[in-house]
């Protein structure tokens, strides 16, 4: 419907949903915490200071952005969002989570495969400040983060 991906994209998700790693993502399969038939979560590789180590939850089935996202898909990954809010408030003692999808270039959507991120939340920590300085993390520093979901998805 309304597609931004550039011709001969490489969607840097699909693979490790797939269970492949490769060059071409930054995701590792230990980043994983949960999977099902619909969908994967995993700690995302950019860390943002205040906020590290918060979950994606991405369709397994290749979907741009949310206008071409099936509506029984939409509802399943809803559904996993709130599972994960849950955990995330009792593995990380957030005070609350901030639930963020971006679509199309204008609208910060940087990989062209669907993805819902869940931050946690604490008072004044600045997430939207902080999002500019996101860094990339090692897979290293996203092992205490998976490990501690896992546990409890």
């Amino acid at each position: 419907m309304y597609n931004h991906a550039p011709e001969n994209y490489k969607c840097p998700i699909c693979p490790a949903v797939n269970g492949i790693e490769s060059e071409d993502t930054w995701i590792k399969q230990a980043d994983i915490v949960y999977k099902d038939d619909v969908v994967t979560v995993f700690i995302g590789s950019k860390f943002v200071k205040s906020n590290p180590g918060h979950p994606i939850i991405v369709p397994n089935v290749h979907y741009e952005n949310f206008y071409d996202l099936p509506e029984d898909i939409a509802c399943h990954i809803t559904k996993i969002a709130k599972k994960v809010a849950i955990a995330l408030k009792t593995a990380r003692k957030c005070e609350g989570v901030t639930i963020t999808q971006n679509n199309e270039p204008v609208g910060d959507q940087h990989a062209f495969h669907y993805h819902m991120h869940v931050f946690p939340r604490f008072s004044g920590d600045e997430l939207n400040k902080n999002m500019m300085d996101a860094r990339l993390s090692t897979p290293e520093e996203r092992i205490p983060y998976a490990e501690e979901l896992r546990k409890l998805l």
